[in-house]
């Protein structure tokens, strides 16, 4: 599956865009990279919507995520 240059572009402008406006995430995410998730961990998701309304979940990773996440953060 190709993947189109020009999405990439968009797709780095819009990356630098969320860094802007969101300075948290991208260190949040390198701390949990560095320390590095291991089966048992827990990642809890929440969303507030501005109607008061919230969603949460969460999931227990496995080794099957951890294989997962590490087939997703590898660079062919």
């Amino acid at each position: 599956m190709a993947i189109n240059p020009l999405t990439l572009l968009k797709l780095k402008d819009r990356l630098g865009v969320f860094k802007e406006e969101h300075p948290k995430v991208l260190p949040f995410f390198h701390a949990i990279n560095e320390r590095g998730l291991v089966p048992g961990s827990v990642i809890e998701m929440k969303v507030a919507l501005p109607d008061g309304q919230e969603y949460t979940t969460n999931i227990r990773v496995t080794p099957n995520d951890i294989e997962t996440i590490g087939l997703l953060k590898k660079k062919e």
